[in-house]
Protein backbone atom coordinates (compact mmCIF):
# COMPACT_ATOMS: atom_id res chain seq x y z
CA UNK A 1 0.00 0.00 0.00
CA UNK A 2 2.99 2.31 0.47
CA UNK A 3 4.13 1.87 -3.11
CA UNK A 4 2.07 4.90 -4.07
CA UNK A 5 4.52 7.12 -2.17
CA UNK A 6 7.32 5.94 -4.46
CA UNK A 7 5.51 7.54 -7.39
CA UNK A 8 7.31 10.71 -8.51
CA UNK A 9 4.05 12.55 -9.19
CA UNK A 10 2.71 11.71 -5.73
CA UNK A 11 5.95 12.71 -3.99
CA UNK A 12 6.04 16.04 -5.80
CA UNK A 13 2.39 16.63 -4.95
CA UNK A 14 3.01 15.94 -1.27
CA UNK A 15 5.96 18.33 -1.21
CA UNK A 16 3.86 21.05 -2.85
CA UNK A 17 1.02 20.45 -0.40
CA UNK A 18 3.41 20.56 2.54
CA UNK A 19 4.94 23.83 1.33
CA UNK A 20 1.55 25.46 0.88
CA UNK A 21 0.25 24.28 4.26
CA UNK A 22 3.40 25.60 5.91
CA UNK A 23 2.93 29.02 4.31
CA UNK A 24 -0.74 28.91 5.25
CA UNK A 25 0.05 28.07 8.87
CA UNK A 26 2.61 30.88 9.16
CA UNK A 27 0.21 33.26 7.41
CA UNK A 28 2.77 35.98 6.75
CA UNK A 29 1.98 38.51 4.04
CA UNK A 30 5.66 38.88 3.18
CA UNK A 31 6.22 35.13 2.88
CA UNK A 32 3.04 34.67 0.82
CA UNK A 33 3.97 37.60 -1.44
CA UNK A 34 7.50 36.22 -1.86
CA UNK A 35 6.30 32.70 -2.67
CA UNK A 36 3.69 33.85 -5.15
CA UNK A 37 6.21 36.19 -6.74
CA UNK A 38 8.68 33.37 -7.30
CA UNK A 39 5.95 31.15 -8.75
CA UNK A 40 4.75 33.99 -10.97
CA UNK A 41 8.19 34.55 -12.49
CA UNK A 42 8.54 30.85 -13.33
CA UNK A 43 5.00 30.80 -14.74
CA UNK A 44 5.85 33.92 -16.76
CA UNK A 45 8.89 32.18 -18.22
CA UNK A 46 6.74 29.21 -19.22
CA UNK A 47 4.05 31.45 -20.70
CA UNK A 48 6.63 33.32 -22.76
CA UNK A 49 7.73 29.98 -24.22
CA UNK A 50 4.13 28.99 -24.98
CA UNK A 51 3.47 32.35 -26.63
CA UNK A 52 6.81 32.02 -28.46
CA UNK A 53 7.86 35.47 -27.27
CA UNK A 54 11.54 36.31 -26.80
CA UNK A 55 11.51 39.62 -24.93
CA UNK A 56 13.39 39.88 -21.63
CA UNK A 57 11.88 43.27 -20.79
CA UNK A 58 8.68 41.57 -19.65
CA UNK A 59 10.54 40.18 -16.63
CA UNK A 60 11.49 43.72 -15.63
CA UNK A 61 7.84 44.76 -15.91
CA UNK A 62 6.72 41.67 -14.00
CA UNK A 63 9.16 42.10 -11.13
CA UNK A 64 8.46 45.84 -10.93
CA UNK A 65 4.72 45.40 -10.76
CA UNK A 66 5.11 42.69 -8.12
CA UNK A 67 7.30 44.94 -5.98
CA UNK A 68 4.70 47.70 -6.17
CA UNK A 69 1.97 45.18 -5.34
CA UNK A 70 3.62 44.61 -1.97
CA UNK A 71 2.65 48.14 -0.92
CA UNK A 72 -0.54 48.69 -2.93
CA UNK A 73 -3.78 47.44 -1.29
CA UNK A 74 -5.51 46.36 -4.52
CA UNK A 75 -2.78 44.76 -6.66
CA UNK A 76 -5.13 43.81 -9.49
CA UNK A 77 -5.48 47.51 -10.38
CA UNK A 78 -1.83 47.57 -11.37
CA UNK A 79 -2.29 45.36 -14.42
CA UNK A 80 -4.44 48.06 -16.01
CA UNK A 81 -1.81 50.70 -15.21
CA UNK A 82 0.81 48.58 -16.97
CA UNK A 83 -1.58 47.99 -19.87
CA UNK A 84 -1.99 51.77 -20.23
CA UNK A 85 1.80 52.21 -20.15
CA UNK A 86 2.21 49.51 -22.80
CA UNK A 87 -0.46 51.11 -24.98
CA UNK A 88 1.10 54.55 -24.54
CA UNK A 89 4.55 53.28 -25.55
CA UNK A 90 3.01 51.53 -28.55
CA UNK A 91 1.18 54.67 -29.65
CA UNK A 92 4.22 56.90 -29.21
CA UNK A 93 6.94 54.71 -30.68
CA UNK A 94 4.91 52.48 -33.02
CA UNK A 95 7.62 49.96 -32.30
CA UNK A 96 6.46 48.21 -29.13
CA UNK A 97 6.03 44.43 -29.15
CA UNK A 98 2.24 44.06 -28.96
CA UNK A 99 2.62 40.41 -28.00
CA UNK A 100 3.77 41.50 -24.55
CA UNK A 101 0.13 42.13 -23.73
CA UNK A 102 -0.37 38.34 -23.71
CA UNK A 103 1.87 37.49 -20.72
CA UNK A 104 0.70 40.66 -18.97
CA UNK A 105 -2.78 39.22 -18.75
CA UNK A 106 -1.69 35.59 -18.47
CA UNK A 107 -0.24 34.92 -15.98
CA UNK A 108 0.75 38.26 -14.36
CA UNK A 109 -2.80 39.60 -13.97
CA UNK A 110 -4.01 36.35 -12.41
CA UNK A 111 -1.32 36.36 -9.74
CA UNK A 112 -2.15 39.97 -8.89
CA UNK A 113 -5.79 38.99 -8.42
CA UNK A 114 -4.81 36.04 -6.21
CA UNK A 115 -2.59 38.29 -4.09
CA UNK A 116 -5.49 40.73 -3.81
CA UNK A 117 -7.74 37.85 -2.74
CA UNK A 118 -5.35 37.21 0.13
CA UNK A 119 -5.12 40.94 0.93
CA UNK A 120 -8.89 41.32 1.09
CA UNK A 121 -10.09 38.04 2.60
CA UNK A 122 -7.09 36.44 4.28
CA UNK A 123 -5.46 33.03 4.11
CA UNK A 124 -8.83 31.34 4.54
CA UNK A 125 -9.85 32.48 1.05
CA UNK A 126 -6.71 30.96 -0.48
CA UNK A 127 -7.33 27.66 1.32
CA UNK A 128 -10.92 27.73 0.05
CA UNK A 129 -9.65 28.35 -3.49
CA UNK A 130 -7.23 25.43 -3.18
CA UNK A 131 -9.94 23.05 -1.99
CA UNK A 132 -12.34 24.10 -4.75
CA UNK A 133 -9.84 23.82 -7.60
CA UNK A 134 -8.16 20.65 -6.30
CA UNK A 135 -11.49 18.91 -5.67
CA UNK A 136 -12.64 19.89 -9.16
CA UNK A 137 -9.56 18.20 -10.62
CA UNK A 138 -9.87 15.09 -8.44
CA UNK A 139 -13.62 14.73 -8.91
CA UNK A 140 -13.34 15.19 -12.67
CA UNK A 141 -10.56 12.61 -12.89
CA UNK A 142 -12.25 9.82 -10.93
CA UNK A 143 -15.79 10.37 -12.21
CA UNK A 144 -14.53 10.77 -15.76
CA UNK A 145 -12.44 7.62 -15.51
CA UNK A 146 -15.35 5.59 -14.12
CA UNK A 147 -18.35 6.99 -15.99
CA UNK A 148 -16.96 9.28 -18.70
CA UNK A 149 -18.04 8.64 -22.28
CA UNK A 150 -19.19 11.99 -23.70
CA UNK A 151 -16.37 14.24 -24.98
CA UNK A 152 -16.35 17.68 -23.40
CA UNK A 153 -14.19 19.64 -25.83
CA UNK A 154 -11.81 18.91 -28.69
CA UNK A 155 -9.17 21.12 -27.06
CA UNK A 156 -8.76 18.51 -24.33
CA UNK A 157 -9.94 15.13 -25.70
CA UNK A 158 -9.49 13.32 -22.38
CA UNK A 159 -12.08 15.48 -20.64
CA UNK A 160 -15.66 14.22 -20.57
CA UNK A 161 -18.95 15.89 -19.68
CA UNK A 162 -19.47 13.31 -16.95
CA UNK A 163 -16.07 14.09 -15.48
CA UNK A 164 -16.68 17.83 -15.62
CA UNK A 165 -20.02 17.40 -13.85
CA UNK A 166 -18.42 15.15 -11.23
CA UNK A 167 -15.70 17.71 -10.62
CA UNK A 168 -18.20 20.53 -10.15
CA UNK A 169 -20.32 18.48 -7.72
CA UNK A 170 -17.23 17.49 -5.71
CA UNK A 171 -16.07 21.11 -5.60
CA UNK A 172 -19.53 22.26 -4.48
CA UNK A 173 -19.52 19.84 -1.55
CA UNK A 174 -15.98 20.54 -0.38
CA UNK A 175 -16.25 24.22 -1.25
CA UNK A 176 -19.15 24.73 1.12
CA UNK A 177 -17.31 22.76 3.80
CA UNK A 178 -14.16 24.87 3.60
CA UNK A 179 -15.65 28.25 2.70
CA UNK A 180 -15.27 31.46 4.67
CA UNK A 181 -17.27 31.66 7.88
CA UNK A 182 -18.41 35.17 7.02
CA UNK A 183 -20.63 34.19 4.09
CA UNK A 184 -23.87 32.22 3.88
CA UNK A 185 -24.28 28.60 2.81
CA UNK A 186 -25.91 29.56 -0.48
CA UNK A 187 -23.28 32.17 -1.28
CA UNK A 188 -20.55 29.62 -0.57
CA UNK A 189 -22.28 27.05 -2.78
CA UNK A 190 -22.76 29.43 -5.71
CA UNK A 191 -19.20 30.77 -5.50
CA UNK A 192 -17.75 27.26 -5.24
CA UNK A 193 -19.66 26.09 -8.32
CA UNK A 194 -18.75 29.11 -10.44
CA UNK A 195 -15.09 28.99 -9.36
CA UNK A 196 -15.03 25.27 -10.20
CA UNK A 197 -16.33 26.02 -13.69
CA UNK A 198 -13.77 28.80 -14.08
CA UNK A 199 -10.97 26.45 -13.04
CA UNK A 200 -12.06 23.92 -15.67
CA UNK A 201 -11.78 26.57 -18.36
CA UNK A 202 -8.46 27.70 -16.89
CA UNK A 203 -7.17 24.19 -17.44
CA UNK A 204 -8.72 24.17 -20.90
CA UNK A 205 -7.06 27.47 -21.82
CA UNK A 206 -3.63 26.17 -20.85
CA UNK A 207 -4.31 23.01 -22.87
CA UNK A 208 -5.10 25.25 -25.83
CA UNK A 209 -1.83 27.15 -25.40
CA UNK A 210 0.15 23.92 -25.22
CA UNK A 211 -1.53 22.59 -28.36
CA UNK A 212 -0.76 25.82 -30.17
CA UNK A 213 2.87 25.57 -29.03
CA UNK A 214 2.93 21.83 -29.81
CA UNK A 215 4.26 20.82 -26.38
CA UNK A 216 3.07 18.26 -23.83
CA UNK A 217 3.82 20.30 -20.70
CA UNK A 218 4.45 23.98 -20.02
CA UNK A 219 7.76 23.07 -18.38
CA UNK A 220 9.59 20.41 -16.39
CA UNK A 221 10.33 22.07 -13.06
CA UNK A 222 7.88 19.82 -11.17
CA UNK A 223 8.82 16.12 -11.58
CA UNK A 224 5.80 14.09 -12.60
CA UNK A 225 3.63 17.19 -13.02
CA UNK A 226 5.30 19.27 -15.71
CA UNK A 227 5.54 23.03 -15.30
CA UNK A 228 4.15 25.61 -12.91
CA UNK A 229 1.37 26.50 -15.34
CA UNK A 230 0.38 22.84 -15.52
CA UNK A 231 -0.36 22.96 -11.80
CA UNK A 232 -1.73 26.49 -11.45
CA UNK A 233 -3.87 26.87 -14.59
CA UNK A 234 -7.15 26.32 -12.73
CA UNK A 235 -6.17 28.76 -9.98
CA UNK A 236 -5.27 31.48 -12.48
CA UNK A 237 -8.89 31.63 -13.65
CA UNK A 238 -10.52 30.53 -10.40
CA UNK A 239 -8.75 33.12 -8.25
CA UNK A 240 -9.97 36.00 -10.39
CA UNK A 241 -13.55 34.75 -10.33
CA UNK A 242 -13.52 34.12 -6.56
CA UNK A 243 -12.30 37.66 -5.82
CA UNK A 244 -14.93 39.23 -8.09
CA UNK A 245 -17.75 37.14 -6.58
CA UNK A 246 -16.71 37.81 -2.98
CA UNK A 247 -16.67 41.54 -3.69
CA UNK A 248 -20.04 41.27 -5.42
CA UNK A 249 -21.74 39.76 -2.36
CA UNK A 250 -20.16 42.47 -0.22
Amino acid sequence: MFDIFKNTRVKTGLILMGAFLTVGFIDSFFLTWLLFGAIMIIALYEAMNLFKINEDNIYIYGISIWLIAYFYPKPEDLVFVIAIIFASILAYTKNFNKELFFPLFYPIASFLFILSLYNSYGMGSLLWLVFVVASTDVGAYFVGKRFGSTPFCSTSPNKTLEGVFGGIVTAAILGVTFSLDTISFWSALIISVIVAIASIFGDLFESYLKREADVKDSGDILPGHGGILDRTDGYLFGGIVMLVLLRFIG
